[in-house]
């Protein structure tokens, strides 16, 4: 299938390794350019050229995300660069999941704000595109009460919630809007790598709920990413994608 994707220009959030690295590489493969940014500088670099190597313009720069300014001069030169913005995708998380005040303003600081400030800034050129759409990363802690911290869950609610509103007001404008959720997603580096190493009786506890014995390959996720922001789904807006291998047990309505 087409995917419709050659030559827009895609913007992702922390897009060296992970969900993130993994949409970038998958949107560069199907003919986009793309800009990312991470705090990791070195890991910007390595995978711009990464990017490049599929021919298509890869740039990116070291950002923190929660810095609204910095987020900001991103995104306006990054439309400079590429000529523009079609497709974004904000995949950054503070991962906050204990149970306590910092964990409340690191993931609204994180989580909430840089996805509302990443549409705010993209929006004028969302607006001039013909093939636009803003996809959220979520998690399927946003739908269901478990292990992780109260702040988590209700900021990845939150991220539903507020797509779904854009959904309803930028419809007429031929923006979209929608929202992945993943299930328990493992890669080197990730969080379950590291709860796998630190904490087993957790990481078994959480294994034993994935009903198909296994955590998601940030492959899986991120192709159901590309998809959804691609113009193959064109008549897809304000749908919260969940991905998780049936872990969650609520029907979503």
């Amino acid at each position: 299938m087409d995917l419709g994707l050659k030559g827009l220009n895609v913007l992702i959030t922390g897009g060296t390794k992970g969900i993130g690295r993994q949409c970038a590489e998958i949107f560069a493969a199907e003919g986009a350019n793309v800009a990312i940014c991470a705090r990791d500088s070195a890991g910007v670099t390595d995978t711009i050229e990464a990017l490049k190597a599929k021919g298509v313009t890869a740039i990116g720069r070291g950002v923190d995300v929660a810095d609204k300014h910095a987020l900001k001069s991103w995104v306006t030169d990054s439309a400079s660069a590429l000529g523009g913005i079609d497709i974004v995708v904000a995949n950054v998380s503070a991962l906050a999941v204990a149970d306590d005040e910092a964990a409340w303003e690191a993931g609204f600081g994180v989580d909430m704000m840089h996805s509302v400030r990443l549409v705010n800034a993209a929006m004028p050129f969302l607006e001039k595109s013909k093939a636009a759409s803003i996809t959220l990363i979520s998690s399927v802690s946003g739908r269901e009460i478990d292990f992780t911290g109260p702040a988590y869950g209700a900021f990845k609610a939150a991220l539903v919630h507020y797509a779904q509103g854009q959904a309803m007001k930028l419809a007429p404008k031929g923006i979209r809007a929608n929202t992945v959720s993943p299930g328990n997603t493992y890669f080197e580096g990730g969080i379950w790598q590291n709860i796998e190493q630190n904490n087993k009786a957790l990481f078994d506890e959480a294994m034993g709920m994935n009903p198909m014995g296994r955590m998601a390959s940030p492959q899986e996720i991120a192709r159901g990413v590309v998809f959804l922001a691609s113009p193959a789904s064109s008549f897809t807006t304000g749908t919260n994608l969940v991905i998780d291998g049936a872990l969650t047990k609520g029907v979503q309505l």
